[in-house]
């Protein structure tokens, strides 16, 4: 009897409702001014022949952006950035992680509830990517890595993982944009292993998805950076930086954030990025010994080096890559000695004259002097009003 009775007032529920009725003759789905057919909440995202995608809202955290991005390298110092981009603006972000449970936990706050999909998976396995992959519309490929562990190479973090990743989208016919995040200077013929592979990895990626989108972008500095902080660290702990060579090298350091709106440009576009590559740079060209003296004047503090020459610095970074799989424990990373790194540092790293850059789409960089690089005031003594190079004596008020 009760089951019957439960049945009847389901039915009952499920019947339509005349309040649900008058309040759709009043607001009707298809509505001129706010309905989803409406020009100003279609999507201009090149869709490959089907159609535009569809968005609900106003282009907030809360709104729909019709974008499901699957981002690998999430949870590394470039992909916060593209997740909160990406969050902010209505997507769904899937976030594939293989560390620790704790290691996206940053990422959650960043989107809409049930808008940041933390999915645990495995480089090394072609289903757990396939299964993170399996409803996004967009990729976007963010792993690399400036060292080698004993896991992991250079080759099979820089190449071989992007290489499968754009024959996994091939294979999967829905992926609208895939966006690979090389590195400047990448090139076949570089002394350097990882601009090597990062070299082959675009070369796989315009071989299986001519259509993909690359950006190769500088040396990135910000919150979080691997340059300025590892610098400061060093300046704080030993009282002097190692300066290798002369410091005579150009680089062309890059805002982390004006990279991450490149991204989001390149996605939002009407199709005119894809099957192209962007040099990414920032608008100020500095030599290395430049650049520590900005970090010096910035964290106030006396500039000291010890000059120490390319080839002595090459020889006391080889014992880690000699013993790196002969000794049965992981190495310590290297900071200042990367020979890797050293071997890429050798030749100018800037952006050549007649590559695509953030002009072309549509975004004008940060000056690295100044907003950019304000973290750094966390490693003046006395606090951020202070420092080695002032009195602090003076009020605090006079200074920024």
């Amino acid at each position: 009897m009760m089951q019957g009775y439960a049945r009847r007032l389901g039915h009952q529920y499920l019947k339509p409702s005349p309040s649900l009725s008058t309040l759709k003759s009043i607001y009707p789905v298809s509505d001129k001014n706010y309905g989803y057919d409406h020009p100003r909440f279609g999507s201009n995202i090149a869709t490959k022949g089907v159609g535009h995608l569809i968005r609900k809202g106003t282009g907030g955290r809360s709104s729909v952006s019709g974008i499901v991005a699957t981002v690998f390298g999430a949870t590394g110092f470039l992909g916060r950035y593209v997740v909160q981009q990406l969050a902010k603006m209505g997507s769904q972000v899937l976030v594939p992680f293989r560390g620790s449970e704790d290691s996206h936990r940053h990422l959650k706050l960043m989107g809409d509830l049930g808008q940041i999909v933390p999915m645990k998976y495995d480089p090394r396995d072609e289903d757990s990517i396939k299964a993170v992959m399996a409803k996004a519309n967009v990729v976007i490929n963010l792993i690399g890595r400036e060292y080698e562990t004993r896991n992991y190479s250079f080759e099979e973090v820089n190449h071989h993982m992007a290489e499968q990743l754009a024959f996994i989208a091939k294979e999967h016919g829905g992926i609208m944009r895939f966006i690979q995040v090389s590195c400047l200077g990448a090139s076949p013929s570089s002394s350097s292993r990882m601009l090597k592979a990062k070299a082959a990895a675009e070369g796989a990626i315009m071989r299986e998805l001519p259509e993909a989108t690359i950006l190769r972008p500088a040396s990135m500095v910000g919150t979080e950076d691997r340059i300025l902080n590892k610098w400061a660290f060093i300046a704080k702990k030993w009282s002097f930086l190692p300066l290798i060579g002369d410091g005579s090298t150009k680089i062309q350091p890059v805002f982390v954030s004006d990279v991450a709106a490149a991204i989001i440009a390149a996605l939002k576009d009407d199709g005119t990025s894809m099957g192209k590559t962007y040099e990414l740079g920032g608008p100020d060209i500095y030599s290395m010994r430049e650049l520590t003296e900005l970090m010096y004047e910035t964290i106030r503090e006396w500039p000291r080096y010890v000059k120490v020459p390319l080839p002595i610095a090459k020889i006391i970074a080889s014992p880690r890559e000699i013993l790196l799989n002969k000794v049965p424990c992981p190495l310590p990373i290297p900071e200042i000695f990367n020979l890797d790194q050293l071997h890429a540092l050798s030749v100018d790293t800037v952006v050549s004259e007649s590559a695509l850059k953030f002009a072309d789409l549509g975004i004008v960089p940060h000056k690295i002097k100044g907003y950019p690089i304000e973290f750094l005031i966390q490693y003046r003594k006395g606090g951020p009003n202070f420092g080695s190079t002032i009195s602090e004596r003076v009020s605090p008020d006079a200074y920024p």
